[in-house]
């Protein structure tokens, strides 16, 4: 059995320090965007102002957003770290973190004067973020201890009791410290944000979200404080502005419009279709090669992000929940009732902005990109390349940009897979199991399918949740080494583009040659 791949490398710094950290939380948050979805769907219709109020129907809303959101990120969380035990655990850890928030804040309001505004629900959504790493990975610690120590028999007994009595004591912790921690940064947080917007700065927060989005620094903002903000202040308000900052997809259309038109080679023949899949598909990292080949137009996504800021503002636009991915059909489906001109005009004034800057630096420097472009044909490749690298990992759409300039450029592909074991389970692999790995195993069992071949299965999961069923796995060539050591007895292959790799081939070909020795 042999594989070849591409090792990867092991980067440091706080970079991607806090790209892991922002992972890590995507993790708890992204596969929980349907019930934030479904919780803006009952707000849009069934609360007082919404489109079909129904007093019935809105005492969802409360529970929903205060008890069942920060429960399924804990018991998400949870997941990641520890499985089945740590997800349990991690949930039973968030309740007392629930309770003792409701406790701190009927003790505060009952201490105001008659008439005095109270103080509304603080929802644990950080505090869900804080608890489940914690509880799993004690309650992983703890069963460290007495592993291969407990008489036969009695396996069962410990493990319940040993998972009930933790979680009993984390969600004291929960209760006490950490409910008390929360509170106040949530409290600190909206005072910030309060400031920002009665001061009319919130725009600013452009300079930062903006090249962060393009380095992948995005996902702790997003969803380490913005997400949480927000849904704290759309329970209150109905809606926020705090939704909008990072997920407007008119900056990167702005730019994209920009190269299609005034850009050279590659760039501009990959942008029209780019735009299609950053402006409707929602996956806006198409757009960061370009920003990093030419890093003075980061200064026009920053110009396009403050006018849509700015727009928002100054007429209401705002969402009801998040929209994720970050789609034009996603931002207007979210949008609040009577928000939806300013939303609107929100994209289409941040593009312009980003197109007129962009257009504006791209003419300047066209000569210098003519002489550059003469020097080296694989400019555009190597800024791809540099956005895969500070991501951490490849993906489809960025992959999908190059089209067939590694072909054109006389690129080979790696070595046949080559095994001895049968191959009835297939899986692919990413970071959270979902979008790039599913369009993987949809190519490879299409291909299969049309290859005759019936008794193999093309699954997709998350890398933690590999285990020893797969037969052969299909990764990313920068995470197999992370997919080997969580199946290290299984056939690892490594590719650059999920969508569209010639690797698909040699593992087709491989499971008909073993159907044909009657494997």
């Amino acid at each position: 059995m042999t594989t070849t791949s591409v090792p990867a490398k092991k980067p440091g710094g706080v970079r991607v320090g806090v790209q892991r950290f922002g992972t890590f939380l995507s993790g708890m948050i992204m596969p929980n965007i349907p019930a934030l979805i479904a919780w803006g769907i009952f707000t849009a219709f069934f609360i007082e102002v919404g489109w079909t109020p129904n007093a019935d129907l809105a005492t969802i809303v409360g529970p929903f957003i205060h008890y069942l959101l920060p429960i399924i990120i804990a018991y998400t969380g949870g997941t990641i770290v520890y499985g089945v035990r740590g997800c349990v655990v991690a949930s039973i850890a968030v309740m007392g973190a629930i309770a003792g928030s409701d406790k701190l804040v009927a003790d505060f309001n009952a201490t105001l004067p008659e008439g005095a505004s109270e103080l509304g629900q603080v929802h644990m959504f950080i505090g869900a973020m804080i608890m489940a790493p914690l509880a799993a990975y004690t309650m992983k610690w703890l069963d460290s201890l007495w592993d291969g120590k407990i008489r036969a028999g009695f396996e069962m007994l410990v493990n319940m009791f040993s998972a009930g009595i933790w979680g009993f004591v984390m969600a004291v912790v929960g209760f006490y410290p950490i409910a008390w921690l929360v509170n106040g940064l949530m409290s600190t947080l909206s005072n910030a944000v309060d400031f920002l917007v009665s001061a009319n700065l919130l725009p600013l927060t452009s300079i930062i979200i903006e090249p962060a989005k393009v380095l992948f620094l995005n996902n702790a903002i997003n969803h380490g404080v913005l997400t949480p903000l927000g849904i704290q202040q759309a329970d209150e308000q109905g809606a926020s502005i705090l939704f909008l900052l990072e997920a407007n997809p008119g900056p990167g259309l702005g730019l994209l419009l920009a190269f299609a038109i005034f850009g050279l080679g590659a760039a501009r023949a990959s942008a029209p279709g780019a735009a299609v899949i950053q402006f409707f598909g929602g996956i806006h990292e198409v757009y960061f090669p370009y920003a990093l080949m030419k890093p003075a137009v980061i200064l026009a996504l920053i110009a396009g992000g403050m006018t849509g800021v700015t727009t928002n503002m100054l007429l209401g636009g705002a969402l009801r929940a998040p929209a994720a991915p970050g789609s034009i059909i996603a931002v207007l489906l979210q949008t609040a009732n009577g928000a939806y001109f300013a939303v609107i005009l929100s994209v289409i004034l941040s593009a312009a902005v980003t197109f007129l800057i962009a257009a504006v630096i791209l003419r300047a420097s066209r000569k210098r990109d003519l002489e550059a472009l003469a020097a080296t044909d694989d400019a555009f490749g190597a800024a791809i390349t540099q956005t895969e690298a500070a991501k951490g990992r490849s993906s489809d759409a960025l992959s999908n940009l190059r089209g067939g300039a590694a072909t054109q450029a006389g690129g080979g592909v790696e070595p046949a897979v080559m095994t001895e074991r049968e191959v009835k389970s297939i899986v692919f692999a990413c970071d959270a199991g979902m979008g790039s790995s599913a369009m993987g195993a949809s190519v490879l069992r299409n291909k299969i399918k049309k290859a005759g071949i019936e008794d193999v299965s093309v699954v997709n999961k998350a890398i933690a949740a590999l285990d020893d069923s797969a037969d052969l796995v299909i990764t990313q060539n920068q995470l197999t080494d992370r997919a080997r050591r969580q199946t290290p007895n299984a056939i690892h292959v490594s590719v650059d583009n999920f969508m569209n790799s010639p690797r698909y081939d040699e593992v087709v070909e491989l499971v008909r040659d073993q159907h044909k020795d009657g494997a």
